[in-house]
């Protein structure tokens, strides 16, 4: 059985294929914070040795280092948008208390109109669309604090399972340091391990290609995005389109969580033309990320664009939202296993 797997491509490709999903769907979850201090040491491995080469650091002290400066830049990047945010409260507080007479004023002017095109009664239709807006305001005040609370503690059940992952991931990924060399040379030794080799080799290749590809992205969608809000007039232009940019990583949702609410605002205050611009704005974003990300990777990784577009379409359908990383991911696991064992077939006969 295992002969006839050998020699039959597709039956190799398909075991291959049930292999990577049980190890993305199943293993990674469990052992995410070694797997990601794997990747860590690995590519950083080379100037942790330099840096124990000429300064005489420890590659462990090194790797400390490191990461105390990694977390140090994305500290103080998430405090400048968090103050910020949290200094912005109290004007969208007061915004949102000036909500409500602008929305019936908006339905006192909207039902007639709207009545007389669908053929319903313009009073009546105005009558419940405040009534409606009257129970909407009313559950949000009462029930605001409860569902903050509620929130709060999802949230905090979340930010400890954060620092369990990070804690893990420092702690591996100080003890990998110490032993790369020994454990990379004993898998040279080993024949039967030069396949996983050349495929950790391709896997970290498409993740240095694909982080510099996000920050590229992310960077344009940022500059954009904080120039054309700043030109327009908007309030803190240039901070909305830094964070949109950042929030821009997340899959469908994207930009679209600044500069929708952000379009609604200006609606709101009669500044039609400046939330027609927003609108404008989040589809000239989607629009690069969508035409930029598959031909930065795929052009890289000599692979072609739709290709990468099918792993991305794949992996969210199969792995949800982490399938914007595990789909690319999954493909590029394949692609390499794929690449190594015909190579090898092919040396053999």
């Amino acid at each position: 059985m295992l002969e006839k797997i050998k020699q039959s491509k597709m039956l190799t490709l398909l075991l291959i294929t049930a292999v990577v999903y049980f190890f993305l769907r199943y293993l990674t979850p469990l052992f995410s914070p070694i797997l990601v201090a794997m990747l860590f040491v690995t590519i950083f491995g080379p100037f942790l040795k330099n840096l124990q080469a000429r300064l005489h650091i420890h590659r462990q002290v090194g790797a400390i280092l490191l990461l105390v400066l990694g977390f140090g830049l994305l500290v103080v990047l998430v405090w400048v948008l968090f103050s910020w945010i949290v200094g912005s409260l109290p004007e969208w507080v007061s915004q949102l208390e000036a909500l409500e007479p602008k929305l019936e004023e908006l339905i006192q002017k909207g039902s007639a109109s709207i009545g007389e095109m669908l053929g319903i009664d313009g009073a009546y239709l105005e009558s419940t669309l405040l009534a409606r807006l009257e129970e909407w305001m009313e559950y949000f005040q009462a029930e605001g604090a409860a569902g903050m609370l509620s929130e709060s503690l999802l949230y905090l059940k979340k930010i400890a399972l954060l620092g369990g992952f990070l804690v893990t991931f420092v702690i591996a990924a100080v003890l990998l340091a110490k032993d790369y060399d020994r454990i990379m040379n004993n898998l040279l030794d080993r024949e039967e391990f030069h396949v996983l080799l050349e495929v950790i080799c391709g896997i970290i290749r498409y993740i240095a290609t694909f982080v510099k590809a996000q920050v590229v992205i992310m960077s344009l969608i940022s500059l954009t995005a904080g120039v054309v809000l700043w030109i327009c007039g908007i309030r803190h232009g240039a901070l909305w389109g830094m964070l949109a940019g950042l929030l821009d990583a997340l899959p469908f949702i994207g930009t679209g969580i600044v500069l929708l609410p952000l379009s609604l605002a200006q609606l709101f205050q009669g500044l039609y033309g400046r939330a027609l611009t927003c609108l404008i704005l989040y589809a000239v974003c989607v629009f690069l990320r969508e035409i930029l990300e598959p031909r930065l990777i795929g052009k890289h990784m000599g692979i072609s664009p739709i290709a990468v577009l099918t792993a991305v379409y794949a992996g969210i359908q199969l792995f949800g939202l982490w399938g914007i990383i595990k789909g690319p991911l999954g493909f590029m696991i394949i692609y390499q296993s794929w690449q190594s064992l015909i190579r090898r077939r092919s040396e053999k006969e």
